[in-house]
């Protein structure tokens, strides 16, 4: 069913080019959806999704839930904390109890990382990957990966730069892998010790002076401290954060040329990035929001849709 290069969407790791700007191109057909008085196509019709999030979630489990019913998808969600997996039973017995439902697709979220694929093993369902711990999250780098396309009209030669923590950030590493699949140049910039070693193996350049990589860069895509994954005492203070890494009006004034802002979200107002930015005109944030829907509708209908639907409606 699937016309992407792979069944699954684990990691843009593995993603092709091809499969990137496929995504992007029918994302943009579903953003034409969601400009309708009537926002429903049949295109799922019939199929059933599971949504499993073994970890806390407002934007991403929202959003793939309004996709998937947004395609006309038959939807059940499954909440870790109400499951039976608090009576002892074991990861596997769970998914394989869900998959004995006929369940056609799972999109999944999970602490651990390899957790997504560890469950094709397990079941013969299509998976989605809605983050695995501090390994990746394809489906919100699509989300930026579209709006800059959106906003530029090609990546091949855009510079970004992630900003922020990102040793624990799925996000980034994300961004890292598609970015660089099209064509854009990156640059990570944080402390010292929020920054992985041997990170620039992947073909990204690092910077630990914010005011340098706010110069260099066309976007930048601010990541939270992720206090929650890395404990006390990586950060002095909040304050202290704030006063070398985070993204005020009087820095973005300071440049040269105006730079696009963007925000996987949760965003810690005050921390990494000021409210007046976030609501700013650099801000393109609710964009990616709304993007984010079109684009995971997409994954959705490559993945699950009916090939000869898929191709007939790229030819429109």
């Amino acid at each position: 069913m699937s016309i992407l290069s792979t069944k699954h969407f684990i990691g843009l790791e593995e993603a092709t080019k091809k499969d990137i700007e496929t995504l992007i191109d029918v994302g943009y057909m579903f953003k034409e959806v969601l400009d309708r008085p009537i926002k429903k196509v049949p295109s799922l019709t019939g199929i059933n999704i599971a949504n499993l999030f073994f970890e806390n979630s407002t934007r991403t489990k929202l959003s793939f839930e309004l996709a998937e019913k947004r395609l006309s998808a038959d939807v059940i969600n499954f909440s870790a904390s109400s499951s039976s997996l608090n009576k002892g039973e074991t990861f596997k017995d769970t998914v394989q109890n869900i998959h004995a439902m006929k369940i056609d697709g799972i999109v999944m979220r999970h602490p651990t990382p390899g957790s997504c694929l560890q469950l094709t093993k397990y079941v013969d369902s299509v998976i989605i990957n809605a983050g695995d711990g501090s390994h990746e999250h394809p489906t919100q780098a699509m989300l930026d990966i579209m709006s800059l396309h959106e906003k530029f009209g090609s990546l091949s030669g855009l510079k970004v730069a992630i900003i922020g923590d990102i040793l624990h950030s799925r996000v980034a590493l994300s961004n890292i892998y598609g970015l660089n699949k099209m064509g854009a140049e990156v640059m990570l910039c944080g402390p010292a010790h929020l920054i992985p070693p041997f990170i620039e193996d992947l073909d990204v350049s690092v910077s630990h002076d914010l005011n340098e990589a706010l110069d260099w860069a066309d976007a930048i895509n601010v990541l939270r401290i992720q206090r929650e994954r890395m404990g006390i005492g990586l950060i002095p203070s909040v304050r202290e954060y704030r006063k070398f890494f985070g993204i005020t009006n009087k820095r973005l004034s300071a440049l040269k040329n105006k730079i696009i802002v963007m925000h996987p979200g949760p965003m810690n107002r005050g921390v990494e990035i000021d409210s007046d930015v976030a609501e700013g005109d650099h801000a393109i944030i609710l964009d990616q929001v709304l993007n984010g829907v079109a684009v995971r509708m997409s994954i959705l209908y490559c993945l699950l849709g009916n090939e000869k639907d898929i191709k007939k409606n790229e030819k429109k």
